[in-house]
């Protein structure tokens, strides 16, 4: 048989051909583009709608952030005028035309409280006191809040308008004696502040009397206009600002109004004031560039995909190039060769094919003979202490007790931990050593243990005696590894004591030379001692055992650097297990890992 280059195992027109197609490679190229413009667009709407959505709430935050503000500002300001009504200094003056102090308890007053101004005004409306000296003598007989406040006997709020197309938030109150209505005071509030500590926090920032006419705001031109009217007024743009404003809006969405031209949004707060209401107004500017930010993302990565997908296409190009040139000197140099090989590769191939399928029955028989029994035996506590626990959790949750349902459900989480670890340590009877040494307390372990096999001590009446130290018995080896190996020790008790009518198990740890842990049954004891380590031999019936637990434990043990060994009980019937391993010296530092007979 002669080999061509078209006869090789990748013919010329193969799959890796079509790869590099230029129709193909443009089909690919315009897949990816329709991708990536379907997810700029799907990203664009979706999170133009969340960051709008964000942006929206915090508005809503500042909008009743301010009008908080602003309604405790006028609360404050309204005690003022009872306060000073009822100043004796201040009825003593109106009553005696004595003003000459006045003026100056005003001043202080007004430093103390806080407020923009307060003025006295006599009953014919005269200005007698001020802390402005230049109204001295002005008369506000004809101002709403003069006149007001002669009729209402009460604390009067007024909103007049004021110099500089400002308004004036005035609270007043008449003075009176026994005699009669003396006079009026009148106290000015401050509320510029809070509209400059708005202006630097929020974009537009408007507040509405009753009548929807604007007495506050960040923007000068609205004030003592209907809120309508003041976001009308817009300002002639010039073509350049046209053109960006037109490549502006289709990426936006609607606007709930609009300020100077811009789409802003609106959100509107009531203030508890004279039906007043404030109206916050904020630009999608931030918005749009938080979204640019990430589609400017998303576009680099396919970009970057894009380049990548061309890199790949052209070193596969290169390499079939590459090895075409190398394939055809090299086919003719191998058809000599092949023409007189070929025979007795076929005669050694069968042969071959035999040998290694025979090899292959018998290592997969072996491997799934070890294997499904050390998994069935090591993994068939858990199983069935997840068993049991699922079925408390399920009647604790019928129960409505939940919280103890979740001790059930962490004690799963840790027997599929154990599991996932038994697994791993499957293979130290046919590789000695560990790798997970540390110092271990033997009552720790042995008592983790006894909550492993809880599940199983609940099925029969068992007793279970412990004779345990009051100090720790320390010990340096795998912790997991010592409690598999206790684990079989206390399920081969209970095995023992299975027809045993007053089932009993002691526990003993003590701590001499070495620490020794001892599992004592009443059952009938063991009847070949010399065979019960060996792997595979079982004194249990067809079914119920595989004979690798104590054989595991015991090479496991041996990589504690200790010892596994077993006796028929001398006083009774039942068998004594005994677990010796080094004690941990704390004064020669953490030892070494026991190194293992290979």
């Amino acid at each position: 048989m002669v080999l061509t280059p078209q006869e090789d195992d990748r013919p010329l027109g193969s799959d890796e051909d079509a790869a590099t197609n230029p129709w193909v490679l443009r089909m690919s190229l315009l897949l990816l583009l329709a991708c990536a413009g379907l997810l700029i667009w799907a990203t664009n709407d979706w999170l133009t709608e969340r960051f709008s959505e964000n942006a929206r709430n915090r508005a809503e935050l500042r909008g009743a952030l301010y009008s908080g503000q602003l309604l405790s500002e006028l609360q404050r300001n309204s005690v003022v005028p009872m306060m000073l009504a009822r100043d004796p200094a201040m009825i003593s003056a109106l009553a005696s035309d004595d003003f000459a102090i006045t003026s100056a308890r005003l001043i202080s007053a007004q430093k103390e409280l806080g407020v923009a101004s307060i003025r006295l005004l006599d009953a014919s409306g005269r200005t007698v006191a001020a802390t402005d000296r230049q109204l001295l003598g002005t008369n506000f007989v004809s101002a709403p809040y003069f006149v007001d406040a002669m009729r209402a006997r009460d604390t009067v709020f007024t909103v007049a308008p004021s110099e500089g197309g400002r308004f004036e938030f005035v609270y007043s109150r008449a003075i009176a004696d026994s005699s009669g209505t003396l006079g009026v005071i009148v106290v000015s509030s401050d509320l510029t502040q809070l509209e400059q500590r708005w202006a630097g926090i929020t974009d537009a920032v408007a507040v509405t009397d009753s009548t929807g006419l604007v007495i506050m705001s960040t923007e000068t031109k609205w004030r003592g206009l209907p809120l309508e009217e003041a976001l009308s007024l817009r300002p002639v743009p010039n073509a350049i600002e046209r053109a960006f404003q037109v490549s502006a809006d289709w990426t936006n969405i609607g606007g709930d109004a609009y300020v100077e031209g811009r789409a802003v949004m609106q959100t509107v707060t009531r203030v508890e004031f004279r039906g007043w209401r404030m109206h916050n107004f904020t630009t999608y500017e931030s918005i749009r560039e938080r979204v640019n930010a990430v589609l400017a993302l998303e576009a680099m990565v396919f970009a970057v995909l894009a380049a990548v997908v061309f890199y790949v296409l052209s070193r596969q190009a290169q390499r079939r190039s590459v090895a075409y040139m190398r394939e055809s000197a090299d086919l003719r140099a191998l058809n000599a060769r092949l023409t007189r090989e070929i025979a007795a590769r076929e005669r050694v191939q069968r042969e071959l094919r035999v040998a290694e399928q025979t090899v292959q029955q018998s290592s997969k028989l072996a491997a799934l003979g070890e294997m499904s029994a050390g998994v069935s035996h090591e993994l068939n506590q858990p199983l069935a202490a997840m068993k049991t626990y699922i079925a408390g959790a399920r009647l604790l949750l019928d129960r409505g007790r939940s919280d103890e349902a979740l001790s059930s459900f962490q004690r799963i989480d840790d027997l599929v931990d154990r599991m996932g670890a038994i697994t791993r340590q499957l293979k130290s009877f046919a590789r000695k050593g560990g790798e997970a040494f540390e110092k271990v307390d033997l009552r720790s372990a042995l008592s983790n243990a006894l909550t492993m096999m809880e599940p199983q001590l609940r099925t029969r009446p068992v007793r279970i005696v412990r004779n345990l130290p009051r100090r720790p018995v320390m010990v340096y080896c795998d912790r997991i590894r010592l409690e598999q190996v206790l684990i079989n020790l206390l399920r081969n008790a209970l095995d023992a004591t299975r027809g045993v009518r007053d089932a009993r198990v002691e526990i003993g740890i003590e701590s001499a030379a070495q620490a020794v842990v001892t599992v004592r049954d009443n059952g009938p004891g063991v009847s070949d001692l010399d065979k019960l380590f060996e792997p595979f031999f079982t004194t249990k019936k067809p079914g119920e055992g595989t004979g690798l637990g104590l054989a595991i434990s015991s090479g496991i043990v041996a990589d504690f650097g200790g010892r596994l060994t077993a006796h028929n009980s001398e006083d009774g019937p039942g068998a004594v297990f005994e677990l010796s391993l080094p004690l941990y010296d704390p004064d020669g530092g953490q030892a070494e890992k026991p190194l293992a007979a290979e």
